[in-house]
């Protein structure tokens, strides 16, 4: 049986593509290698189960590369051009001959310099491009589908069962990544804003507001070009998909604030309730950010157990996950019952 690291061993030299690929270059994320090539993109699912998450067959690799490609023409749909199979007879090649071993999303390849995150860090986003964010997320919630299955997904006990996994999948990082001061403290005070508000949440899905979603809007799923792409929305977990539209607000809002731009935040919050008219929103906006920067630091703590990742990312992903646990220990500081 071939393992995925001949696969990703065999993308990073030029003969595995059916295009001079130019310069190759491999970014992994805790559940994707990403091969960047001149003009393409390739997306490789990693064979790993997280509980939330199972790609350790093939089939179901390719089933959710193609939802996938599916999901994310909502928000992009001349960047996600298809789903392309990696072959093997003798050589690794996509869209070769042989067996086919692996799938890959194919995307177009988008202006890197345009990624909201390193226009952020260049001190080049200003609150026309957020303005243009708001609006583009804002039209996509109101046009993004919703019924009485969906509308479960934003029910309390789909909401307890989220944060019940994310505190279960933490425990092992507690004094690694998060403080056990700080892990006791975010228990405790989501389970009270859970059971204080409890009308809040079924008001919110009375009124339609839990809807198939993006689940991972933040600056490092966005390019602003000639129009904005949001890209890379979660397939692979319905649960994470389906939710109150607050949950897709809150995500961008709070990587906004992680980034030292509260100011944006707050612009691109008030924007968005200008464009969507959902002023109810801000009630829940400190419950969804808490939670937002509660599961960055718990992926990114992810990282510490992948084999594939060496000791420096691994370094550097501790620190990252301590910052993100932390963010979301003050959001739980000003939340009330």
């Amino acid at each position: 049986m071939l393992v995925q690291k001949q696969v990703v061993e065999a993308l990073m030299k030029p003969e595995a593509y059916d295009e001079d690929p130019g310069e190759i270059e491999l970014v992994q994320t805790h559940i994707s290698f990403v091969f960047l090539t001149r003009r393409f993109v390739y997306k490789v699912k990693k064979a790993v189960d997280f509980g939330f998450l199972d790609f350790t067959t093939l089939e179901k690799r390719r089933f959710f590369c193609e939802k996938e490609l599916e999901l994310n023409r909502r928000l992009c749909g001349d960047m996600y051009l298809e789903v392309v199979p990696i072959n093997k007879a003798g050589a690794i090649k996509i869209k070769g001959a042989g067996e086919t071993v692996e799938y890959a999303v194919k995307m177009k390849r988008m202006p890197q310099e345009k990624m909201m995150s390193k226009l952020l860090e260049q001190n080049k986003m200003d609150e026309r491009l957020v303005d243009r964010i708001a609006k583009v997320i804002a039209d996509f919630h109101s046009k993004a589908e919703t019924n009485m299955r969906i509308s479960e997904f934003g029910s309390l006990e789909i909401i307890e069962t989220n944060w019940k996994e994310n505190f279960e999948q933490t425990e092992e990082f507690i004094d690694r990544t998060i403080s056990t001061e700080d892990f006791k403290l975010i228990r405790e005070k989501i389970s009270g804003f859970i059971k204080g508000n409890v009308s809040l949440f079924e008001k919110r899905i009375a009124e339609g507001r839990v809807r198939d979603c993006h689940g991972d809007i933040h600056s490092g799923n966005i390019f602003a070009t000639n129009g904005i792409y949001i890209f890379d929305a979660i397939e692979f977990n319905e649960r994470f998909r389906y939710s109150d539209v607050a949950a897709d607000v809150a995500f961008l809002a709070m990587d906004l604030d992680s980034k030292e731009r509260s100011d944006l935040s707050d612009f691109f919050v008030e924007k968005y309730i200008k464009y969507s008219g959902d002023h109810e929103l801000t009630r829940l906006l400190p419950f969804y950010k808490c939670y937002r920067a509660y599961v960055r630091g718990k992926v990114v703590s992810f990282k510490l157990n992948d084999p594939n990742v060496g000791r420096e990312e691994k370094s550097s992903a501790m620190k990252e996950a301590k910052e993100y646990f932390k963010i979301a220990s003050a959001y739980a500081e000003f939340l009330k019952r």
